[in-house]
């Protein structure tokens, strides 16, 4: 939906808010309140969760900022406004719940995050929510985070709320969280041999634009990508936690992946070349088909293993666990293909006819023989 300022008396703007199933609301509201009171005051009448406001020209304007400094013309100016979605993560034992209003409801083992009422009355406003395994973490909209469930899983912030400010946005490990901050330096805690511990590297964690996570036995680590494409990793260093020795070619990436439980990463390079590193036997090492990844458009990835899709002929190229999809079968042609995507162990990729062919654990997808007269004609899988 839309809202269109305009001016009413000397101190005040008129918005028109309206939804696109046609409801609307008139509110007046003084030119130095704030954009986030203004997203407030719609969202109670509309009834509707509103995450943020954004200009024409894509700027999503700060909450903290007064209506006055956002330079609203006069007439005709339109504000887009982001429905917040609801959300629900889970811990082992517990769940979360981000209501389209901004709150939060918790049940199940009160350790494990179950029981939210330390911080409830905090949990106002909250955008995102992500979990570890035993603790959960809210993003609120003036960027600031509220943790609970078990401390040494992350369930603990309190030390670090001086730091836990202008955040963007949250990634979590199996123990441990990491947040981007607006000026894209990055804030860390929980267990460090999950990437709880990022100090080492703080003068390298700058102009961070996004994070990935590969969890493994024991252990977890993060990788982020910076603007500069460059990349920076932590946590446990044989799960792909040091990629220091990879320096000179983690350059000019503009995508990482990683596997879901493998501890291994995958980088893409601007020029389609791709660098790997983590646990060898679940994609962290690529050497048997490095010569064939080139030209890469998509990478996908399962718990324990990678497929590429080649943008020149359209062909894959699969590497690691084999249960998981890491190696292709001999009688699988694989050509043409325009899409990949991935289940917890399989793969399952389109061609360019609109046929689909899948390779991987039976159980989780790799399988489909028994459908293939219907897969035809197919645009996309998820």
């Amino acid at each position: 939906f839309d809202v269109h300022p305009g001016l009413h008396r000397a101190m005040s703007i008129s918005v028109h808010v309206a939804l696109l199933s046609g409801r609307s609301i008139d509110l007046t509201i003084s030119q130095e309140s704030t954009v986030d009171e203004l997203r407030l005051q719609a969202q109670l009448s509309l009834k509707v969760g509103l995450e943020r406001l954004v200009t024409e020209s894509g700027v999503i304007l700060d909450g903290r900022a007064p209506l006055s400094s956002c330079r609203l013309p006069s007439s005709g100016a339109t504000l887009t406004a982001h429905v917040r979605q609801a959300q629900l993560q889970s811990s082992a034992l517990a769940f979360a719940l981000l209501r389209s209003d901004g709150t939060v409801a918790t049940w199940g083992n009160a350790i494990d995050g179950g029981d939210s009422s330390s911080v409830q009355d905090e949990l106002k406003d909250v955008n995102q929510l992500q979990s570890s395994l035993h603790a959960f973490a809210a993003l609120r909209s003036d960027g600031s985070v509220i943790t609970w469930g078990r401390i040494g899983d992350g369930g603990n912030s309190q030390a670090l709320q001086n730091q836990l400010r202008d955040v963007k946005y949250i990634q979590a490990s199996s123990r441990a969280f990491a947040a981007i901050k607006a000026d894209g330096s990055v804030v860390t805690w929980g267990d460090e041999m999950y990437g709880g511990n990022c100090r080492a590297l703080k003068d390298q964690l700058k102009d961070v634009q996004g994070i990935q996570v590969s969890r493994w036995s024991f252990g977890a680590a993060f990788a982020a990508l910076r603007r500069d494409g460059k990349v920076v990793s932590w946590g446990l260093p044989h799960a792909g936690g040091d990629s220091s020795g990879l320096k000179a070619q983690l350059t000019n990436v503009k995508e990482i992946q990683a596997t879901k439980f493998g501890g291994s990463f995958v980088a893409l390079r601007l020029d389609g070349s791709v660098v790997t590193w983590g646990i060898p036997r679940s994609g962290g090492d690529s050497a048997d088909v490095q010569d064939q990844l080139h030209d890469i458009t998509e990478i996908q990835s399962t718990e324990n293993a990678f497929a590429a899709r080649r943008g020149t002929d359209g062909a894959v190229i699969a590497w690691g666990g084999e249960r998981d999809g890491g190696v292709l079968p001999t009688d699988l042609e694989l050509r043409d293909v325009v899409r990949i995507q991935a289940t917890s162990k399989a793969f399952a990729a389109i061609r360019s006819d609109g046929t689909v062919a899948s390779w991987g654990d039976q159980d989780a997808g790799g399988e489909s023989g028994y459908v293939q007269e219907q897969l035809i004609n197919v645009q996309y899988i998820q």
